[in-house]
């Protein structure tokens, strides 16, 4: 249990690959505020905001409906963008634990070290949140499956850039990735079939999946083991955004280059889509720009209100949760907190139910429907007590890392 308040993950890196600080330059509390703001929504943010917006609307528009679900295969909505932000943000604070792990003098060796027990942890911890690992039951159990888990590929691929390879070649390698990976989906075949076929259920990335996990494989849509590829690209794109908010430049001036990154990004991204259409399930590589894009815009509007403008008080209520991301993150896979908030809130829950007509809710198939009023406070509820036991942890400086 860690009593510090540090960027996250705590590793460091060699001079070449990591650039100086300027002076005087002090913690990116935007970084901190765009993890909690990601996690937000993951951890019951969403039944929050639906709740807000069912108060003032009786018909939720399409278009919010939309972007409130996840499309059915290509296509891109603003709830797919929690997964790969998560990840941007891995990479964002990689540049600045690298460089303050180098100031304490650590060897390159115990880096490795540590890359390495981080890696495995987060790839157990992975089984836990969504493989079934407690189940001890090998016909539930699901070895690759997570978002933990393409954290853990991510992260290993982008410190091993990091730490041995200058920005040059960091930049070559994260684009011959996102080509490399195009290239074996179009070109390989599955067997029995002709080579560039994208289907839900049938496409490249899903036959190796099936063919080394096995019985193990998850049983969806999504993929993982060749997606790794895309992972560790996306994890790069947060580590060049944290390596440009550590340069030396004028704040102003790198909010001017994360918005042009990010523009070009989304550009390159449009404009690769016709050839590499934009599927989050398998992320192609295309949808690694797409959405990297919208990560570079969102750092830059949280970098300038937060840290350029100064309104950092903005920042706190996400901060409280940022703080302790992946711990919260992986109990509320295993927690309903429904079932610490109900004995004060269902009772109120049931007359709210018959005061107001309908508001909105995601249900377990991940489809928005319509619920009651009262079962919209129930969810205002549950999120309450996460947020006020992280608050709790925060004000005592308690903050589990991995």
């Amino acid at each position: 249990m860690d009593k510090t308040l540090s960027h996250e993950p705590s590793v460091s890196a060699t001079t070449d690959s990591v650039p100086k600080a300027a002076p005087g330059s002090g913690r990116v509390v935007s970084i901190d505020a765009l993890r909690g703001f990601d996690m937000f929504w993951i951890i019951g943010g969403r039944g929050v905001f639906l709740a807000i917006v069912g108060l003032f609307v009786t018909d939720l528009p399409a278009w919010v409906q939309g972007q409130m679900d996840h499309p059915a295969w290509v296509g891109f909505s603003a709830w797919d963008m929690i997964m790969p932000l998560f990840l941007f943000v891995v990479g964002a604070v990689m540049p600045f634990s690298f460089a303050r792990r180098l100031e304490e003098g650590q060897s390159k060796a115990r880096l490795y070290r540590k890359i390495v027990i981080r890696t495995l942890v987060l790839f157990v911890l992975g089984m836990v949140a969504q493989g079934n690992l407690l189940d001890f039951n090998l016909s539930t159990l699901h070895i690759y499956s997570n978002t933990l888990q393409a954290i853990a590929c991510g992260y290993f691929v982008a410190a091993m850039l990091l730490l041995d390879l200058s920005l040059f070649w960091q930049i070559v390698i994260t684009a011959a990735l996102l080509v490399g990976y195009w290239e074996l989906l179009m070109a390989v075949p599955v067997p029995g079939y002709e080579a560039g076929i994208l289907q839900p259920r049938l496409n490249l990335a899903l036959y190796i999946d099936r063919a080394i996990l096995g019985r193990f494989v998850d049983g969806t849509t999504y993929t993982w083991i060749l997606g790794g590829m895309g992972f560790a690209a996306t994890v790069m794109l947060g580590v060049f955004s944290g390596q440009l908010l550590r340069c030396g430049q004028h704040p102003w001036l790198k909010v001017l280059y994360l918005v042009l990154i990010g523009l070009g990004c989304l550009g390159l991204g449009w404009l690769w889509s016709p050839w590499c259409p934009i599927i989050k399930h398998i992320w192609s590589s295309s949808m690694v720009l797409w959405a990297g894009g919208w990560s570079f815009l969102l750092l830059a509007l949280f970098y300038a209100v937060i840290d350029v403008i100064g309104l950092k008080w903005l920042a706190y209520p996400f901060v409280v949760i940022g703080a302790n991301a992946i711990a919260v993150y992986l109990v509320t896979r295993l927690v309903d907190f429904h079932h610490v908030s109900d004995p004060f809130v269902s009772g109120l829950a049931r007359h709210l139910d018959s005061f107001r007509g309908v508001l909105y809710r995601l249900g377990s198939g991940q489809t928005l429907r319509e619920v009651g009023c009262g079962e919209a406070f129930r969810d205002v509820a549950a999120f309450a007590v996460i947020w006020l036991i992280l608050l709790y942890m925060y004000r005592k400086r308690t903050f589990v890392r991995i």
